[in-house]
């Protein structure tokens, strides 16, 4: 039996726009997330152009296998506020045709360590349909815990969702290391 292909791990890119789009046109894929159907190439093309302009604070990864997208994930401000800049927002959607392959923990892994070591965020945050009991384990595996039933919070199908507010706390939060004698 070989092994499958390695997943390739990198900064979204304008050109994954195109692939982005039709992945996201996958009733799988749309109905785990906010999204809507019939996504258009041209605006996520804008979209990816906003997250990459200077000064965004927008931090997207994109997952491929052998060149194909098979996944994304990013760490996005949890508002204008001063006074939350300590947080981030954390989305994550995987392709239906990657589910269950390990992709969503290695785009949780370089998130969570982007999020501890890079840019010192205290409170990652995410919200979650509570009937996805999948991602929720893979969210607790990752440390999240569950803060707040959010009733009734996405529409989905014609039927509106609950959702779980999870949250997860910097493991070491960042200190000041020790000047050299």
């Amino acid at each position: 039996m070989s092994a499958a292909p390695a997943v390739r791990i990198r900064r979204i890119a304008v050109s994954d726009a195109a692939a982005i789009a039709a992945a996201f046109a996958d009733p799988e894929m749309y109905s785990g997330t906010l999204q809507l159907p019939y996504p258009g190439e041209a605006g996520w093309r804008a979209r990816i152009e906003g997250m990459l302009a200077p000064g965004s604070s927008d931090h997207v990864l994109v997952a491929e296998r052998e060149g194909q997208f098979v996944g994304m994930a990013g760490l996005h401000s949890a508002g204008a506020s001063a006074r939350r800049r300590h947080a981030m927002h954390l989305g994550i959607t995987i392709a239906a045709t990657a589910q269950g392959q390990g992709v969503g923990k290695l785009l949780m892994a370089a998130l969570t360590d982007l999020a501890d070591n890079w840019l010192g965020v205290l409170r990652l945050e995410l919200t979650v349909y509570s009937d996805n009991a999948r991602a929720i384990a893979l969210y607790e595996r990752f440390g999240f815990v569950r803060e707040g039933l959010l009733r009734g919070y996405g529409l989905r199908n014609g039927q509106y969702v609950d959702t779980l507010s999870m949250a997860r706390w910097h493991p070491r939060p960042p200190g000041l290391m020790a000047a050299e004698p």
